[in-house]
Parts: C-alpha cells; structure tokens; sequence
C-alpha cells in the first residue's frame, strides 16, 4: 500500500511538472501569434501592390514571358512544401502533408512527375524516412521565416523552371539543375486562431490577378469609377517586357514569402492549441492521480485504526481471561 502510495505521488509531481512545460509553450506560441499576424497584415500592402502593377503589365498587351507561358506537354513539377521545423503542434504537420499527398498523387495522374523542395525539419525527416528523394530543402526558420529566406527558395525554383525553358528548346537543362514545367506551393493559411487550413496552389505559369484583399478593399471604388468599362491606359518606362523580367520573379518570392509568413502563423495557433490541450489533459490527470492517492491513503489511514483497534480488543480480551 505505502508503495503504490509512493509511485502515485511521483506521478503527481511528474505530471505537474509537466503542465508547467505545456504552459510555457502555450504562452510562447501565443505570443508568437500577435507577431506572426502582424508580419502578415504587414507584408499585404506591397502584396497587393505588385499584383495590381503585374496586373496592369500583363493586361496591357501579348506578352511572351516564361513564367506566364503554358508549355506544352508538361513533364516535371516542382512542388514546395512549408512544414514546421518542432514538434508539438498537433495536426499542422500531418495535415499539409496529406495535402501534399494529394496533390502529388494529382500531378502523377496526369503524368507528370513532381520533384519535392520541402520547408522544415518534419516534412525532411517524413520523406527521408519514406526514402522519398527531394530536390532541396531549407530548415531553422519555420516560426521566424525572413525576406532572404523567401529569396533562396525563390531563386532555386526559379532557375529550375527556367532549367525547364531551356529543356524545351534545346532538349537539355542548366547544369546540375533539373529542369521543371510548373512550381506548385502546399503551405497551411492562417484563417483565424481557430482555423489554419492546408492549401496546394500553382505558382507559375502563373495568372496574375488581383488579390482578394484589394478587390474588398475598393469594392466600392470600383463600382463607382469603373462604371463604363474603360480601361486605363498605360505608359511603360523601360519597356512592358522588361518590367516584366524584374517583376515576375519578385511576384514569386513575394508569393512564397506571404505563404511562410501564413504558415508560421499557422503552426503558433496549432502549437497554442495543441499545448492548451495538453495542458488542461494533465491537470486533469493531476486530479484523477490526487484523489487516488487520496482514496490510497484513507485506505492505510483505515487500516492503520482497524489494526489498533484489533490490538486493543486483543489486550481487553487478555487481561479479561487473567
């Protein structure tokens, strides 16, 4: 009895001890939310705005740029996927993995075959484990992703899909780059605190349209102003085609950068979540462990008095047969 007295106290300390941990993540991921939804609303603007420059660009005339030009029977697809670089975050990392399963799975349909850039530590070691061959792979940033980091990956996906142009026209790619026909991008959006849901979207050849938060933004504007379907004209200094060469490849850097910051904003709400649970499990468990030591202990407490009695009937008998 005193024994498993003792191990359930330990328990009990090693659960509490425990808790305090879970806390402590619950309290950083949660300030490491307000920075990550700050870092989104921030990069939004220039977002919006190189989209309605890009948008002015493409819709100005034909332009023949390689990253807006469908190539005819595509063969290889680089796909990016953003994971997390901890643990600890419930289901955000098995979730954007399914997606990317999905998705490749989609692309091998259509005989095409997907080439893996993977963001993060899990989603590394998931396909290492799996023996699961990847392009490229970038790690020790998933929480705090930064401009440069965008950039890196921006450059190395743009010059495979630019390996690929070459590839087409010429029957082989750059050196040691393998040439890809489209990029594709699985990265989990950042909803509300309560919902981050994994998205697969393609990032070249790519459609340049105007963002949902610009078009809420000027709703009204629009309705106004463009009442008589005009469209504006423009002057392009250098030329359109030229803008086009410095800002394509910005449009995808600033692409893969807003899904980073929306990833990590995801995974400080999952890992909040997820550390909350966990947290209210173990004080749960505390609970349950303290009223069995409780339950262990009125149990010895009884046994301890029903042996003094015993002891005491066992005297009174004795000296009553003397």
């Amino acid at each position: 009895m005193a024994g498993s007295l003792r191990a359930l106290r330990r328990r009990i300390r090693s659960t509490q001890s425990t808790k305090k941990i879970f806390s402590a993540q619950e309290l950083i991921a949660g300030a490491r939310i307000v920075r990550a939804q700050a870092r989104v609303e921030a990069s939004k603007p220039y977002s919006r705005e190189i989209t309605r420059v890009l948008s002015a660009l493409a819709g100005s005339a034909s332009l023949d740029h390689p990253l807006l030009t469908e190539r005819e029977n595509p063969r290889r697809v680089a796909v990016l996927v953003i994971t997390s670089d901890r643990g600890f975050a419930g289901s955000y990392n098995v979730n954007v993995l399914r997606r990317t399963e999905e998705l490749l799975a989609l692309l091998r349909n259509e005989g095409k075959e997907p080439l893996l850039y993977v963001v993060g530590r899990k989603g590394e070691t998931y396909y290492r484990f799996r023996d699961r061959e990847m392009e490229e792979t970038w790690t020790g940033f998933s929480e705090q992703p930064g401009y440069e980091n965008a950039q890196e990956i921006g450059r190395t996906l743009i010059a495979a899909f630019t390996a690929g142009e070459d590839d087409d026209e010429t029957g082989g790619g750059a050196d040691d780059v393998l040439g890809v026909d489209e990029l594709h991008i699985v990265f989990t959006e950042f909803r509300s605190l309560l919902s981050q849901v994994p998205v697969a979207n393609r990032m070249a050849p790519l459609v340049v349209e105007e963002v949902d938060e610009l078009r809420d933004e000027r709703d009204a504007q629009v309705e106004e102003s463009h009442s008589t379907d005009i469209t504006p004209a423009y002057e392009f200094e250098p030329s359109a085609e030229q803008l086009l060469d410095a800002l394509l490849p910005k449009y995808v850097t600033t692409r893969i950068y807003a899904a980073l910051l929306e990833a990590a904003a995801s995974e400080s709400a999952s890992r909040r979540r997820a550390m909350k649970s966990a947290s209210d499990n173990a004080e749960e468990l505390a609970k349950n462990l303290s009223r069995q030591a409780n339950q262990a202990r009125q149990a010895e407490i009884t046994q301890e008095i029903s042996e003094i009695v015993g002891g005491a009937d066992a005297l009174v008998s004795a000296n009553a047969d003397d």
